[in-house]
């Protein structure tokens, strides 16, 4: 085990940790029982962490502390081989690499398979460092998400203004919350102002603050939430609503570092990392003449775009089981599963709004599911059931069970291939079968 230096376990098998060492005798390993004391050891100079969990909850909600741990190390977790189906969550919340127990708390079989998988996990952080998710609530492990997880750890090495765009629902707030955690700031203020949430008139002194008797109704003075975030980062989301007056207004704050308050004639200096977030094409504003172009450019310095969900239809699953742990917790429902075929269903629709939609879904599905039930497509929505319910309208007469079946098959086929862009790779993973087995269908149902 030459690349192998330091590991952390964590758990219940202080036995099998100490087998590691016997069995190398160059290799570390600090073991402790649970994660509560793993917090407290500085992470510097581990090669890994390996979490041995009584169960894939215990792991989520665990891998949630260890990843605010700065540096972090590759994250492996160990759960029995009979939660296997969990696997994709752990992975979508962190986890490096998960194995599975396949006896009582030994762990893996030898000294020398875990080894290799520890080794594995080092060379995949070193060589895709930047492809992890910043941040517990982040999820998704699809190519356009890792190129979002490297800008944001770009950004937060950075003082530079960022600029995140994409649709609604798609969170753009928890990237930014997550290049502020990840940046010098992160033991400071983190302000969020939505600017479409106030009228011109409370905006401009939402942002600046006034002087008491500056306006009416101000009867005492109220600091800004510029001021507010001074040492930390204002997040400025639907950056596109304010006036072209009060965009000026910004600018000059920007540029100046410092806020005057609204019936003030003293400015006052600021030390505030501004990322501004926008659901619009905001050069396309520049350009029609409704937003201005010096601000644009102040603020665009660090751009990030955020993929819709239709763009990544491979994260929906995970994403699926992510909110499934989340909130089925929170309704004491933390033993509902998802079935594959409600996956599939899942990850055959369109998503209009994004992730947001995603778990307001599935937190309306669990509120028809009982506590230990397998959620099933009938647990969801209408709107997402649209495209199977149109292809049984279409119902012809003398069908028979099988046709009408093979013909919904062939209508959810296409929508996945749509999904994926026509990779009929990534496709067959979606559907839960083989590549071989999606071309035999393609074939019989004529599809190109």
């Amino acid at each position: 085990m030459p690349s192998i230096r330091s590991v952390l376990w964590i758990g219940r098998g202080r036995r099998f940790a100490g087998d590691l060492v016997a069995d190398a005798a160059t290799l570390d390993v600090v073991w402790e029982a649970d994660v509560d004391g793993a917090i407290e050891l500085p992470f510097d100079g581990l090669d890994a962490v390996v979490l041995d969990a009584d169960g894939p909850d215990e792991a989520l909600r665990d891998l949630a502390r260890l990843r605010r741990k700065r540096p972090l190390p590759p994250l492996l977790v160990q759960i029995d081989a009979g939660e296997a189906q969990r696997v994709p969550a752990l992975r979508a919340r962190g986890a490096a690499d998960v194995l599975l127990r396949t006896a009582a708390p030994a762990g893996p079989e030898t000294s020398d398979e875990l080894a290799t998988r520890i080794e594995r996990a080092i060379a995949a952080d070193g060589g895709e460092a930047r492809g992890r998710s910043p941040s517990p609530s982040i999820v998704g492990d699809s190519a356009e998400m890792r190129e979002v997880y490297a800008l944001v750890e770009c950004a937060g090495h950075s003082q530079a203004t960022v600029l995140v765009t994409g649709e609604t629902g798609t969170g753009k707030e928890l990237v930014a919350r997550a290049i502020h955690d990840g940046s010098p700031r992160r033991d400071r203020a983190f302000v969020a102002l939505n600017c479409a949430a106030f009228p011109e008139t409370l905006l401009e002194s939402e942002l600046f603050g006034h002087e008491k008797g500056a306006f009416t109704g101000a009867d005492r003075e109220k600091k800004g939430l510029i001021q507010a975030a001074d040492g930390g980062t204002l997040f400025l989301d639907e950056v596109s609503e304010p006036s072209g007056p009060l965009q000026a207004k910004l600018l000059r704050a920007l540029q100046e570092r410092e806020v005057r308050a609204v019936g003030s004639a003293r400015a006052r200096g600021v030390d505030v990392r501004v990322i501004a977030a926008s659901n619009r094409d905001l050069w396309s504003d520049v350009r029609q003449g409704r937003f201005r172009e010096d601000l644009f450019y102040r603020l665009a310095v660090f751009p990030i775009h955020v993929p819709s969900l239709r763009e990544r239809p491979g994260d929906v699953a995970s994403l699926a089981e992510f909110f499934l742990a989340l909130h089925g917790r929170r309704e004491r429902k933390a033993d509902v599963k998802l079935s594959r075929d409600a996956a599939h269903l899942l990850e055959a629709y369109r998503w209009p709004g994004n992730v947001r939609e995603l778990e307001n879904e599935i937190q309306r599905a669990l509120a028809f599911a009982a506590p230990g039930d397998t959620l099933v497509p009938a647990h969801f929505s209408r709107r997402v059931f649209e495209p199977t319910e149109s292809a049984v309208a279409e119902a012809r007469s003398g069908e028979t069970l099988r046709e009408a079946l093979q013909r919904i098959e062939a209508l959810l086929i296409r929508r996945a291939l749509d999904a994926h862009g026509g990779r009929r790779a990534a496709t067959a993973r979606s559907l839960g079968i083989t590549r071989e087995g999606l071309y035999k269908k393609m074939q019989r149902f004529g599809i190109e």
